[in-house]
């Protein structure tokens, strides 16, 4: 691999010893890499307050040329934005752990993800501004996430018998249609022939603007008004979905949800 210098989200952070770092960085133009901070702990000309968690910067970062197993280098970092107002603010601080958490775990090292890059700046960037809501720039960046890695469900059409969701009656679940978490598809009332375990009832409305904001781009976000309930039933079905398909429980999100419950 060659040394590159890339802007980049901070991740994760681990002590490795008593003055290194183990890091972890979403960079625009490598995707994520786990790199070794070499004498971060006191270093104050290259690192000194630059490497918080969420702070976007640019990385300058070496591979070793001998030991090609070892981790790569980082050695220089420019700060560009610190979020501070996120680290600040318990609830924002949980939601930002939450998609942090969520690109640790799903993403291979070392590959491209500049449209992931730039969502999780935009999504930061507001949550820290308070240009759009907490609870609306989160399910933004859930199902744009899922719409980039390639399993976004499909939020307008039975995924049984394929009838646009709009035309379909929905009775026997109180007006609500099913969403099947394990198979990662909604299902209509017709071809509900047994009980779905582990399912999310949503309602047709609610289906639609969580369609609307995964098919425009970011920054008419703030532009669609949520009902509390559609925050709501938006969060329990993003929020079962992505767990469930990526195969872990992320303690970031029960902190998340113990603050909610809390505030």
């Amino acid at each position: 691999m060659s040394d590159f210098s890339s802007d980049a989200v901070l991740l994760r952070r681990i002590e490795y010893g008593d003055y290194d770092y183990i890091i972890t960085f979403l960079s625009e133009t490598n995707g994520k890499i786990s790199v070794i901070a070499k004498n971060a702990k006191k270093s104050i000309r290259r690192f000194q307050g630059s490497l918080d968690l969420f702070s976007t910067m640019n990385i300058q970062v070496s591979f070793p040329k001998k030991k090609k197993n070892a981790l790569p280098v980082l050695v220089n970092v420019d700060l560009i934005d610190p979020f501070e107002k996120i680290r600040t603010d318990v609830e924002k601080t949980g939601y930002a752990s939450y998609w942090m958490e969520i690109i640790t775990f799903y993403l291979e090292e070392q590959k491209s993800q500049s449209g992931l890059f730039k969502l999780l700046f935009f999504s930061l960037d507001a949550l820290n501004s308070g240009a759009i809501s907490k609870q609306v720039i989160n399910l933004l960046f859930q199902i744009r996430f899922m719409s980039i890695s390639g399993f976004a469900p499909d939020l307008k059409n039975c995924g049984v018998c394929r009838m646009p969701i709009d035309k379909t009656r929905a009775e026997n679940s109180h007006g609500k249609v099913i969403f099947d978490v394990k198979n990662g598809r909604l299902v209509c009332d017709k071809c509900m022939k047994r009980t779905v375990i582990n399912s999310v009832r949503i309602s047709k409305g609610t289906l639609k603007q969580l369609a609307w904001i995964n098919e425009n781009g970011i920054t008419k976000a703030g532009r669609i008004k949520f009902s509390s309930l559609a925050i709501k039933e938006g969060e329990t079905l993003l929020q079962a979905f992505i767990p469930f398909h990526i195969g872990r429980e992320f303690k970031s999100l029960l902190f998340l949800n113990r603050i909610k419950r809390e505030l």
